[in-house]
């Protein structure tokens, strides 16, 4: 799992950069739902093999893109200590899987919480999409609602797994105790830089709109 870490606010709110598979189409999405589905981020193990976590995260955003075969799904997470980029290994796992990598945009600069939640709401801005279905642990799951819901984002789960998701127990209250500090850190800054995101994030709609 990647560590915990205070952000650096200048790297926060520097302008999302995000990769189209080959195939996808900028602006291209179903007049039927309004929705970008999101993947958040977990650690990359030795060899670029997924963590369990990771794998788990995958296998909801798989889920949730059988179900709404419309959105386009976002794949957010940077480089951490082994390579390749946690979002490359998501894409190559959907693609194997069976999604058209068309559907398929990469984030491979964000390395936290709020990096990803701010990567995400550039482009649903971008696309003009107005919903996030958040594919990510349950315990990860509030922290990420409750940040996207201050940045003016309305969200739903995605198909999430039944108590644990099948993660180890003390994995599982690891993650959760993580959570129960990072929450109202995350909170209070969001807070705090809340009209320079959505300022930044707003200027990127505007761009692909022009």
């Amino acid at each position: 799992m990647r560590r915990w870490r205070s952000p650096s606010l200048a790297r926060t709110i520097s302008p999302p950069r995000f990769e189209l598979l080959a195939g996808a189409a900028a602006g291209q999405t179903s007049p039927l739902d309004d929705a970008a589905i999101v993947i958040f981020g977990a650690a990359v193990w030795p060899g670029g093999r997924a963590s369990p976590a990771l794998a788990r995260r995958v296998g909801y955003g798989l889920a949730a893109a059988r179900a709404r075969p419309g959105c386009p799904v976002f794949c957010s997470g940077g480089l951490g200590r082994h390579g390749p980029s946690e979002a490359r290994v998501m894409a190559d796992l959907l693609q194997a899987a069976g999604v058209d990598p068309g559907r398929l945009v990469l984030d491979e600069h964000s390395c936290d919480t709020l990096e990803n939640v701010i990567a995400a709401l550039g482009f649903l801005r971008a696309r003009g999409l107005g919903r996030a279905i958040i594919c990510t642990d349950a315990y990860h799951l509030p922290r990420v609602a409750m940040m996207l819901a201050l940045l003016g984002v309305r969200s739903e789960p995605g198909p999430i797994g039944a108590g644990r998701g099948g993660a180890q127990r003390g994995e599982w209250w690891r993650m959760s105790a993580r959570e129960v500090l990072a929450y109202p850190y995350d909170l209070a800054l969001v807070l705090l830089r809340r009209r320079e995101i959505l300022a930044h994030t707003n200027s990127m709609g505007e761009t692909a709109g022009t």
